[in-house]
């Protein structure tokens, strides 16, 4: 009888995500307000739309295997060479490379109880051992905690999102780099800037290209690239030269590509999709404080909502949904006494205040 490989055949069943689609097919859904997988309700930028909707006749070519355009785009707007960039079909595609080449099996990786969970997936999936530090009562990543657990297990990676998912905190500058000093010199630093452009450049730790650190970014976000899926890392060459061995070197969509750089040179949209995410976010607390809720302080595109116990969060999720709105909610402590709903335009906003009131009022404390 033929098996799978041993560290696969020892996984469970598991599905990070369940998308709306399905959720639509099982609850015979015809339309559903997509508030739950922080999407940009913005859209792309529309020199992004034209780039790509001008190539699609060239659809029957591959894509450039070495991105040389965006990576010279990339290279530009992180003071860099092109050697320093690697891209990839989303921040989880790269995940998986980073994984497969600095954990070996058996190896460890620390990462936060409760956050991002692709990190996870492609740990278990290549052989690692994970170890999960609980939040902190204040509902951020606890740093300290991180490092003291790369130090106790000697561990290969440490993952580390800023701004977290799904809290939506951040930790300024300072703090990541004392953090970074903190960990064991033998332990790779994987920050994970998926939602960096919601915060000021100053904000964040200047470039790095060291051996011991690996940064990403996508542009599913700000951009509103995300069915396109494309990301890309930042690191020392030597870094992208090992991805380099593992990559697949067609695994890019080659409008994707196109619209990646066209959106890098439209600044103003991105800036604009940020201003009005910032709106976004000051109407949900509003809205949470009217209805005698609180919120967690974000700089991301979404919000995490306090509704006060799990049992309340559970409800609302499911009645929101009964409503044909979608969001979700944080599945470990003590964030999962919230919902977390994403930015959306200002009508999907309005939509969405209508039904968290009426279910507001309906299910109990």
């Amino acid at each position: 009888m033929l098996r799978p490989a041993p560290i696969v055949a020892a996984l469970p069943a598991n599905t990070p995500f369940v998308g709306p689609e399905r959720i639509m097919r099982e609850r015979g859904l015809s339309e559903l307000l997509r508030l739950g997988a922080n999407e940009s309700a913005f859209g792309p930028a529309p020199s992004a739309i034209a780039a790509m909707a001008g190539e699609l006749e060239r659809s029957a070519w591959y894509g450039d295997p070495d991105s040389l355009d965006l990576r010279d785009a990339l290279a530009r707007k992180h003071d860099c060479t092109p050697e320093h960039i690697s891209i990839g079909s989303g921040i989880d595609d790269l995940m998986g490379l980073a994984v497969r080449a600095f954990v070996a099996p058996g190896a460890v990786a620390v990462t936060s109880r409760g956050t991002y969970p692709t990190f996870d997936y492609h740990v278990a999936g290549y052989g690692g051992t994970l170890v999960r530090v609980p939040y902190r009562s204040d509902d951020r990543p606890d740093l300290d905690g991180l490092a003291a657990a790369a130090h106790a297990t000697s561990a290969a990676m440490v993952y580390l999102a800023n701004p977290d998912n799904p809290s939506g905190t951040f930790y300024a500058a300072g703090e990541i780099a004392r953090f970074r000093a903190a960990l064991p010199k033998e332990t790779m630093f994987f920050l994970d800037e998926a939602y960096a452009d919601f915060v000021e450049p100053s904000e964040l730790i200047p470039n790095a290209f060291d051996l011991d650190m690996l940064r990403t970014r996508t542009f599913s976000k700000a951009y509103g690239m995300a069915g396109a899926r494309i990301g890309y890392a930042v690191a020392h060459p030597e870094i992208v030269a090992t991805f380099q061995k593992i990559r697949l070197h067609y695994g890019l969509n080659r409008n994707a590509q196109i619209g990646a750089l066209a959106s890098l040179r439209d600044d103003a949209f991105r800036a604009y999709v940020v201003a009005e995410t910032a709106v976004g976010r000051a109407e949900y607390d509003a809205l949470a404080k009217e209805l005698g809720f609180t919120t967690v302080p974000s700089r991301t595109n979404f919000v995490c909502i306090d509704v006060g116990s799990v049992a309340r969060a559970v409800a609302m999720v499911d009645a929101l949904l009964g409503d044909g709105v979608w969001i979700r909610k944080p599945g470990a402590p003590p964030l999962d006494r919230c919902i977390r709903v994403t930015v959306g335009t200002a009508p999907m906003r309005a939509a969405f205040a209508a039904a968290f009131r009426d279910v507001a009022a309906k299910v109990p404390e």
